[in-house]
């Protein structure tokens, strides 16, 4: 089953609202057949590994991965009905409405879907008794199936930056393996998790922490618990190493997104280019606006990674 391509058209209303003296691609990863870009690698690790013989399979999951994982192992059961495929999906109390209705579409007899206080706990705890952990966040196979989506970004002419939504990092950390640090990799985590821009080196603005919003609170201190943009969750951020070298090889800035931020960048895009961003693919158009704010002049084509709902 090969990965489909997915649109990745020129913002030119958005790109003149912004002052871009470039040009400004949306790559439209939320118009993936899995659903976002998670659709990527999920479908990758499961396919891989099913050809290894295994069957049952775990996964926890803010929404979009463990629907890209559901949505192909449905598709996979149809084609091979009898030696199909097993998979537990473990997700959070407070999951997106939208995503908990779409996950629940595709709820089978194979497909079994759990709200737990705990899921990744949960998935643990399956894996350990045999089933196959999907997690992109340890997983190097995962980083594979980004060399697709590079593949395609990079038919855009003149490609000089890409501005990444970023949670575990997995995507970032992928665009960079594949682009071999061609392309400045940029990454935008929320104000409630942000592991990696705590203490990204900034070549753009030369300080320790390259963000170009304040910090809302200080180091021990508790601060903003909550984000629209709700599928930025991992703050253990095990990929840190990947990304401190994707990041300083690449020339690319960390940058950090209030609730504030998110939507003006998402009427901003509505307004121009008549998108309806989700939160959390608008924190792509946050990063660009942030670096244009603090004086970055793109040396070519910005692409924004629309990751999904």
């Amino acid at each position: 089953m090969s990965m489909p391509v997915t649109p990745q058209p020129q913002a030119k209303k958005l790109a003149e609202a912004l002052g871009l003296k470039t040009a400004l691609y949306l790559k439209r990863e939320d118009l993936h057949p899995y659903g976002s870009h998670k659709g990527r690698s999920i479908p990758l690790m499961i396919k891989k590994y099913a050809s290894q013989g295994e069957r049952d399979f775990v996964i926890s999951s803010s929404g979009n991965a463990a629907l890209a994982a559901g949505l192909y192992v449905r598709d996979y059961n149809r084609q091979h009905k009898t030696d199909p495929l097993h998979l537990a999906i473990f997700i959070g109390k407070n999951i997106d409405k939208e995503k908990l209705l779409k996950l629940k579409t595709i709820k089978n007899k194979f497909i079994t879907i759990a709200k737990t206080e705990n899921p990744k706990q949960s998935a643990f705890l399956l894996a350990k008794m045999g089933a196959q952990l999907l997690r992109q966040s340890t997983d190097n196979l995962a980083l594979v199936g980004y060399a697709g989506l590079y593949a395609e970004l990079s038919k855009i002419k003149d490609l000089k930056a890409v501005f990444i939504p970023t949670s575990s990092g997995t995507t970032a950390v992928g665009l960079y393996v594949a682009s071999k640090g061609k392309i400045p990799v940029h990454i935008v985590q929320t104000d409630a998790c942000h592991p990696f821009v705590k203490t990204t080196p900034s070549p753009l603005l030369e300080k320790e922490r390259a963000i170009a919003s304040p910090l809302l609170f200080k180091e021990g201190t508790k601060g903003v618990v909550h984000s629209l943009a709700s599928a930025i969750v991992d703050k253990v951020g095990l990929r840190k190493p990947e990304i401190l070298e994707a990041l300083k090889k690449s020339r690319g800035v960390g940058y950090m997104a209030t609730n504030k931020e998110i939507k003006n960048a998402m009427a901003l895009a509505f307004k121009t280019e008549k998108i309806k961003l989700s939160p959390n693919s608008a924190l792509a158009l946050v990063g660009l606006r942030q670096a244009l704010a603090n004086g970055w002049e793109p040396n070519g084509t910005v692409a924004l990674l629309i990751t999904g709902r």
